[in-house]
C-alpha cells in the first residue's frame, strides 16, 4: 500500500466532511451562506497551495483552518460595516461650504454609490472596498484574500459596472 493511499489529501477530507465544516462555522458565526463561502474559500486555498506533508489529523487541521478563515471573514465584515457607517456621514462634512443644492446632489450620489457597493456579493464587495477605498494594489488584495489576480480583476469589473449603473452612467466595455 503506497503512502499516498494511506493518508487522504486535505481536499478529500474536506469533501468528505464538507457539511460538518459548514455546520460548525454556521453554529459559531450564524449565517449559512457565509459558512458555505468560508468553506469554499478554504477549499480554494487548499487547491492553490501545495499539499501539506505530515498531517496526522487532517480533519482537525481543516477545522482550525476553517475556523481561522471564518474569524477573518467576520472581522473583515465588521470593519466593512463600520466603514460604511462612517461614510454615511462624510457628505455633510465634505460639502459644508457648498450650496444646499450641491450638497443634496452629492448626498444622493454618495447614497447611490453606497447602495451599489452594498448590493455587490460579499466577496466582490470586499475586493472593491479593499482596492478602491483602502487603495491596496490588486496583487495585495489577491494575497490578503487568498484568491487569484484574475478573480480580483473580475470582482473589480463587476463592482465598477454596478457603480456606473447606479450613478446612471453608460457602462462601456473596454
Amino acid at each position: 500500500m503506497s503512502h499516498a493511499t494511506s493518508k487522504p489529501s486535505l481536499v478529500a477530507v474536506l469533501a468528505r466532511h464538507y457539511d460538518e465544516l459548514v455546520d460548525s462555522v454556521r453554529r459559531r458565526f450564524g449565517d449559512r451562506h457565509t459558512a458555505h463561502e468560508v468553506v469554499h474559500d478554504v477549499c480554494v486555498q487548499l487547491l492553490e497551495s501545495p499539499e501539506k506533508e505530515g498531517v496526522r489529523v487532517p480533519l482537525a487541521l481543516l477545522r482550525k483552518i476553517t475556523h481561522d478563515r471564518a474569524v477573518s471573514h467576520y472581522r473583515s465584515e465588521r470593519r466593512r460595516l463600520a466603514w460604511v457607517d462612517e461614510q454615511a456621514q462624510v457628505p455633510a462634512i465634505a460639502c459644508a461650504a457648498s450650496s444646499p443644492e450641491s450638497r443634496h446632489e452629492t448626498d444622493a450620489e454618495v447614497e447611490r454609490l453606497c447602495a451599489a457597493i452594498a448590493s455587490l456579493p460579499p466577496r466582490c464587495q470586499q475586493v472593491f472596498v479593499m482596492h478602491k477605498i483602502h487603495e491596496l494594489s490588486q496583487k495585495e488584495v489577491a494575497v490578503q484574500m487568498g484568491i487569484s489576480l484574475k478573480a480580483v480583476e473580475k470582482h473589480l469589473r463587476l463592482g465598477m459596472h454596478q457603480c456606473r449603473l447606479m450613478l446612471g452612467y453608460q457602462a462601456t466595455e473596454a
